[in-house]
């Protein structure tokens, strides 16, 4: 016990609609926002305090210093027992995904192919093809685990033709909430080096592992010193509005990210640096409550689904506050998502632009109160009526 209360059973709906953020905008006040990776949470207080003070001194300039890296250096050390992470091997960047386009430039050229795990977080995709990059998928297997066979395939044929790939790797992984394993990663590590493939670790989830799972950086297991990692408190701090993450290098990959071009470091909130720190350094409290909080739901989620809707497939996930629902026996079709919405007035995520093995499937956001997401499952299940 953390002796912090479950900030999952904070808020009111009341309160919540009166954000005035995209989870609350995007939809008419009828529809249960279960969709975006935003808690109904209110803000640690640490995190509260470090944005008054910073507002009070008019503290709002550009980041500056190692603040940040230390904290997330001493909080790994800590969490996952980890003292790999070397402050002189990172680098501050507006946030993971406009980091990991950063590292991407780094290490591949326009055309170079990118390799994700479908289903995958959309955004993957996006600013990958953004990038001009080009997306090559190797999905999951049916577990929802790393196809390591798969994986060396695709490598083999990425490479075949003399050019550089990568590899960006989704650690935890979202939609699917998977933990990959210490052994999963090293195969993973031995594989990129036996063809010559750069990872490129996102890593924003990390700190929301459940209490009964181990979250393995991928930078720590042998093999990985020439990979690349993006870390950030954004989602176990429900911090994305206050942009800051952190671009860090194995031994290997130092002298990669010594030239990424200083300027990108501007991009992130001095503020957001600030309430990152705050939350990585003094947050551990509330993170734990959190954790607990989300391990309950995750198994109210599994008992209201076995009693409302039998049909979905759902295996629990150990990370991240998502749940990939497998709804294609329900007969709804490709988009389920579409069905919960208008007839349900429920807003979870479409599977289909997560990729190959996202079609007929949901990814609904299970980080609110144990009332709403009870009355989400009722009003789904309403749907097929």
């Amino acid at each position: 016990m953390t002796g912090e209360p479950n900030p999952l059973r904070a808020l009111t709906l009341d309160h919540l609609r009166r954000r005035t953020s995209m989870k609350w905008r995007t939809y008419p006040e009828d529809v249960l926002p279960l969709w975006v990776a935003e808690m109904d949470v209110p803000l640690a207080a640490p995190v509260v305090r470090a944005v008054a003070e910073a507002m009070e001194l008019g503290d709002t300039g550009y980041p500056a210093g190692t603040a940040y890296a230390e904290a997330l250096a001493r909080f790994a050390g800590e969490r996952w027992k980890w003292d790999g992470l070397a402050v002189t091997r990172t680098a501050i960047v507006p946030d993971v995904m406009l980091g990991a386009v950063e590292l991407l430039k780094l290490v591949t050229g326009p055309g170079d192919p990118v390799i994700v795990n479908s289903p995958v977080y959309p955004p993957f995709y996006q600013f990958v093809t953004h990038l001009d990059r080009r997306v090559t998928e190797a999905p999951l297997g049916p577990d929802l685990r790393l196809d390591l066979a798969g994986l060396r395939d695709v490598f083999r044929r990425c490479v075949a033709a003399g050019g550089r790939a990568a590899y960006l790797l989704c650690n935890p992984h979202n939609p699917t909430g998977t933990v990959h394993t210490a052994e999963e990663l090293t195969a993973v590590a031995a594989l990129a080096e036996r063809y010559g493939v750069r990872v490129v670790a996102d890593e924003i989830h990390a700190p929301v592992v459940s209490p009964h799972a181990r979250f393995v950086p991928y930078l720590s297991v042998p093999g990985a010193e020439r990979g690349l990692s993006l870390m950030s408190a954004s989602k176990g701090w429900n911090l994305a509005g206050l942009k800051a993450a952190l671009a860090v290098a194995g031994p290997g990959a130092a002298d990669d990210l010594a030239r990424m071009p200083e300027e990108v470091g501007h991009g992130a909130s001095h503020v957001g640096v600030l309430a990152h720190t705050a939350a990585l350094r003094d947050g551990t409290a509330w993170l734990d409550a959190l954790l607990t909080g989300l391990d309950d739901n995750r198994r109210l989620l599994t008992d209201l689904l076995a009693e409302r809707l039998p049909g979905v497939v759902h295996r629990a996930g150990e990370a991240t506050f998502l749940a990939w629902l497998d709804c294609r026996a329900l007969g709804l079709g490709d988009d389920p998502a579409e069905v919960f919405l208008r007839r349900g007035r429920v807003a979870v995520n479409s599977g289909l632009p997560f990729g190959t093995g996202g079609a007929g499937h949901v990814r609904l956001n299970l980080a609110t109160s144990p009332e709403v997401l009870d009355e989400a499952v009722r009003r789904m299940a309403s749907a097929l009526a």
